[in-house]
């Protein structure tokens, strides 16, 4: 959400930043709304003010026992345009709000100008890109070789975009999501959480996905929305809240299903568990000062990235262009993970993280403020949010890269204590 005093003092930066994303100029409306609002605002100051005053001049002329019928008659229809004033007022917050809440954050400087991920900055690159010998396999013909992966069933359960994992891929997801968790806790500093899968349209408001990607979420019949990220509820937890400064940052973790109806992916990446309805992800979520969040994305990121070194995955870091930066964001990093069963065994990187800086834009929202210290103040903190990581991707990764000539899978030796000492995944039974 938008700061309307910045907007007003700083028209031409609003648009500006608008055109980066290529969005039309809105700060000539915004404003209009805002002055007609403020106009409302100071026609009721003066009523009131005449209205107590004739008040006053009643309860003398009453005193006196004088005949007052005329100034109640001024102050009745006094206080009748008041009230419709009034109406007005709360008409024009709610429409000022919603186009507050209608456009996307302002970009950082730093983010570089481009239209789409062609455009995407290349940070840096990490491990050597697996080529294997023989013909490389995707996860879905490797899945299924297995016969731990089963898109039919899924389908006949819930329709397209599912999938049912069975004995060691189903285990190898819950070992993925363990480890990640444990190193996020116990080496990181995050706080492990297990917030609702569901949540109220407010909630879904205060990281920016409603109103504006209602169509891609899933809504229930009682009012409710399932979570297509855990950004949403760990956010949100600080929503209305006045912290202690001393206390940040406040450093979140939570493993939980994602649920997305891809509205606007139609056509795109129907083969596999790329992109499904119904997804599991251990998601990072910070709480910061605003003097710090920068370097907070820094730590967030890193974190993310030591699980794939961990996992010895290649992949490599991008910064997000201005085309391709998400609503809620100022500054994205997209980790991307190499898959070399994809393209048709050409291999290709696909992201599997992105974290990002918000800002005080989600802040806004949710009014979630810290006390500053030195002036006293209530000021809004900065959010940022994280994939540390997706875990259905990473399951990917993990059987794309570590792919043997035999369909069998070399798992990482990071996650055979968490397999029971299984150091390969292989097809069992007929």
């Amino acid at each position: 959400m938008h700061d309307i005093r910045f907007i007003r003092n700083n028209p031409d930066a609003f648009d500006q930043a608008l055109a980066r994303r290529r969005i039309d100029p809105a700060a000539k409306d915004i404003l209009a709304v805002d002055e007609n609002r403020r106009q409302i605002q100071t026609a009721m100051q003066e009523k009131q003010q005449k209205r107590n005053a004739l008040s006053k001049d009643v309860g003398k002329i009453k005193s006196s026992g004088g005949d007052a019928s005329q100034l109640i008659d001024e102050v009745a229809e006094l206080k009748s345009s008041l009230a419709e004033m009034e109406e007005q007022d709360r008409a024009l917050a709610v429409q000022l709000d919603a186009m507050l809440m209608e456009y996307p954050n302002i970009l950082d400087d730093q983010v570089p100008d481009g239209s789409d991920e062609d455009d995407n900055l290349l940070i840096r690159s990490v491990g050597e890109p697996a080529r294997p010998s023989f013909p490389a396999k995707d996860h879905v013909a490797l899945g299924e070789g297995l016969d731990m992966m089963d898109f039919a069933l899924g389908a006949k359960l819930s329709g397209s975009r599912f999938v049912v994992l069975r004995g060691a891929l189903a285990r190898l997801e819950r070992a993925i999501a363990a480890f990640m968790l444990d190193t996020h806790t116990s080496e990181f500093g995050y706080i492990e959480h297990q917030p609702p899968f569901l949540v109220r349209g407010e909630t879904m408001a205060g990281t920016g996905q409603l109103p504006k990607f209602a169509e891609d979420l899933f809504h229930t019949t009682d009012d409710r929305w399932l979570i297509p990220t855990a950004e949403v509820p760990l956010t949100n937890l600080v929503a209305g809240e006045i912290l202690d400064e001393s206390s940040l940052p406040l450093r979140f973790t939570a493993y939980t299903p994602c649920f997305r109806a891809e509205a606007g992916a139609a056509g795109r990446d129907t083969r596999g568990m790329i992109r499904q309805h119904q997804f599991s992800k251990v998601e990072l979520v910070s709480i910061s000062h605003p003097d710090h969040s920068d370097e907070e994305l820094e730590r967030m990121t890193s974190c993310a990235e030591a699980i794939l070194k961990r996992l010895e995955l290649p992949y490599r870091v991008m910064k997000l262009c201005s085309g391709d930066t998400g609503f809620s964001a100022r500054t994205t990093y997209d980790i991307e993970v190499w898959l070399p069963g994809q393209d048709e065994g050409k291999g290709m990187y696909r992201e599997i993280s992105s974290c990002s800086n918000c800002g005080d834009f989600q802040a806004r929202r949710m009014r979630a403020r810290y006390k500053n210290e030195a002036s006293k103040s209530n000021e809004f903190v900065h959010t940022l949010n994280g994939s540390g990581l997706a875990v259905g991707r990473t399951m990917i990764a993990i059987m794309e890269n570590g792919q043997q000539e035999d369909g069998s899978i070399a798992l990482p030796d990071v996650l055979h204590p968490y397999m029971g000492g299984m150091k390969t995944i292989e097809r069992t039974g007929a």
